[in-house]
Parts: structure tokens; sequence; C-alpha cells
């Protein structure tokens, strides 16, 4: 943990707990969705204050299941932000609908509510705006919200980033219609792979906890262990596998009561980036508004004073031991969007924050010596 060698860009906090949670599952002989899927569903709506709460294997599964039961379908179309990552549009793409692009505001990398409305006016069938709450940064839900409302859309937040946001309006995931939670490996809390999907709507809740086990009308997860559980069920719809697993499900327990110790941790460290980084010329600090989950600190180098490039200045991060990352590439620098007649100069301000934007370390574990060295190489580079 002490090795300064090379600090990585993201490490999981674990430790025996998890170890003694996922143990129980594998010596109960039952390791798929089960008891230990529903109690975590339960635990994680209490804690963001949701009616219902869906656990699933992924963010991404959680999206596609959230547009289909909003019908999004062929002959119908997302609106959302090209910073992002893939998964956003291709949940959509996978349903046979299309995907309708907002450009993101000039200082943060949040969805711009005036560009929203634009599209809104202009382009027809858009059924959802799906807002991505970048590094754990909120959009302005507020604007986006008022919009879907007098267009009669949708919002489903994509909510990867960012958790345990909050707000005075309540946690983000249910600040919308339907909000999407991610615990991969990086995120702020994890189950290894999984998600949780979350919605204060009775009858989409219904159908996506339908879709999300093969279009099966009943809940089944108990048709092997109970003596009472029925063999008969009926399939109403070509659903998915969706479904999280309870060796999954029982780490993500754990890991949800720690939530707030992991992002005191994290706040801790952005602070201490954010003072020691403020006086420097060659950097501009992350946005941060109201509910800042720092999921990431996404630094950005100020091109106009810098003599390298973004690209250069994260390489020479990485020979000094430095892990970094980027987030995130936007859709229209990918050959599958190009061919599909995206193009960058229609996104001035996504162009513009890619092109100075590093992701650098910022995990509740880190040491002060970690901190310290991520600090004192991103100041030599830049003075030099």
């Amino acid at each position: 943990m002490n090795n300064l060698d090379f600090i990585p860009f993201s490490k999981p906090s674990l430790n025996e707990e998890e170890e003694k949670a996922v143990l129980n599952v594998m010596r109960s002989g039952w390791l798929t969705t089960a008891k230990e899927t529903l109690e975590f569903e339960k635990e994680f709506a209490q804690y963001i204050s949701s009616p219902f709460c869906l656990a699933v294997n992924s963010n991404t599964s959680g999206l596609q299941l959230a547009m289909e039961a909003c019908g999004i379908k062929e002959g119908t179309k997302i609106l959302t932000t090209p910073y992002t990552f893939i998964s956003t549009a291709t949940s959509a793409i996978h349903l046979n609908a299309d995907v309708v692009y907002a450009d993101i505001e000039k200082d943060t990398y949040s969805i711009d509510a005036n560009e929203i409305e634009k599209k809104l006016k202009t382009e027809k069938n858009i059924k959802a705006i799906v807002p991505v709450h970048i590094a754990g940064n909120l959009c302005n839900m507020n604007d986006i919200n008022y919009l879907a409302k007098k267009y009669g859309v949708y919002v489903i937040e994509d909510a990867a980033h960012s958790f345990p946001s909050k707000t005075k309006n309540g946690f983000a995931g249910t600040l919308g219609d339907i909000g999407v939670f991610s615990f991969y490996a990086t995120k702020t809390m994890t189950t290894a792979e999984g998600g949780m999907i979350a919605t204060k709507d009775k009858e989409l809740a219904k159908r996506m906890s339908t879709l999300r086990m093969h279009g099966i009308d009943r809940n089944v997860w108990d048709r092997y262990t109970s003596k009472k559980s029925s063999w008969a069920y009926d399939v109403i719809d070509a659903g998915y596998k969706f479904n999280l697993p309870d060796i999954l499900s029982a780490m993500g327990r754990v890991q949800l009561k720690k939530s707030q110790i992991f992002f005191e941790k994290r706040k801790n460290i952005a602070k201490q980036y954010n003072d020691a980084f403020s006086s420097c010329n060659f950097l501009e600090l992350p946005p941060d508004n109201i509910g800042n989950a720092w999921h990431l600190y996404l630094l950005r180098i100020k091109r106009e004073v810098c003599k390298i490039s973004r690209d250069d200045f994260a390489d020479m991060l990485q020979k000094n031991g430095i892990g970094i990352s980027v987030h995130f590439i936007p859709h229209f620098y990918f050959t599958y969007w190009k061919n599909r007649g995206l193009n960058a100069k229609d996104f001035p301000n996504a162009q513009r924050q890619f092109e100075k934007t590093i992701s650098i370390p910022l995990w509740p574990d880190m040491t002060q010596e970690m901190i310290d060295k991520v600090i004192s190489s991103v100041i030599k580079i830049g003075k030099n």
C-alpha cells in the first residue's frame, strides 16, 4: 500500500468484512440471486429514500431496462451528451432506437439545458432525456426536469458516478423518473460488477422487474430452495438476463454501510488537490457543485499556458509512476459514431474539455504519501 513506485489510478476499498460476506454466501450453497440481493435492494432503497430499487448486473443493463420501460424502441430517440461512456448511448441503440446529442456546458462536463431545449424543439420522437452526472458532479436537474415536463418526455439519470450525491431535493438517481447507478470495480462503492435502478413509479418498476428475469411473470428466485415454491411460471415478454447474484450483493451490502466513510475520504483528498493546485496558473480545478460525490478528480490543463499537450502531460505523469485515465472520450471521436454522421465541430464545449482533461488518482485508501506524490508530480511537470 505504501509502495510509491506506481500509484494506481483506482483501487477498490475491500477488507475482511467483504471477504466474510462473500464466503458466507459461498458456504450457503446458493450463489445466484436470492435473499442477499433482496436485502441489498431494500437497504439501498432505504438509503436513498426510493420506493423501488432493482439490483442489476451492470449500469448498462439498468439503462437498457429503464429505456425499454419508458417506451424507447424503433422509431424513437433519446437525448443525451456525447461526453459520457458509450453505454449511455448503446443502451438505446440495442433497442433499435436513435440517439440525439446536446453539447455540454462551457465550464462543466454536464449536459447544457439550453442545448437540450434546442434539440427538443427541432427533433421529433424524443422520448427521454438522459443526463449524466460526470465525476459525481450533478447536472442542472431543476432545468432538465422542467424541460421534460414541458415537452412530455422522461428523465433517466445516468447516475453511474454519483452515489451518494445529495441535494435538498434528494439523492442523485432519484431526481428524475428513473436513476441508474453503477457498482463497477472503480466506482464509489463496488460489487465488482453490478448496478441498481431506482424509481418512484410502481408501473415502471414492475415492468423493469419482469424484463430483468427473462420476462417471467413472477419472482422465481426460490424455485429450487423452497418446498412451497411452484415450478410453474409464464413468460409474458422477451426479457433479459440482467439480475445481480447474491455473491456480489453480499459485497454490496458491506460497501453500502461504508459508503459515507468512503465519501468523506474522497472529499478530503479532493480538498488537498484543490488547495495545492489552486495557485497553479497552468491548471484549472474541476467543477464542484452542491452534492458532488467526487468520484473522479478531473484535472484540467490550461493549454494556452502549458507548452505541452494534455497527452504529453498524461504520459509524463505515467512515467513518474502516477496512474491516470481520461474521462471521457466523446462519442464523436469513435469510428462507429463518425459513420453515423457525428462531428466534433457540432460540440465545441465537449471537444474543448476533452482536450485538456486528465483524471488523476482519487480512491479512499490512498496514503498521505501517495497523495503528496501525485500533487508534487503534477506541479513539477506543470512548472517545467
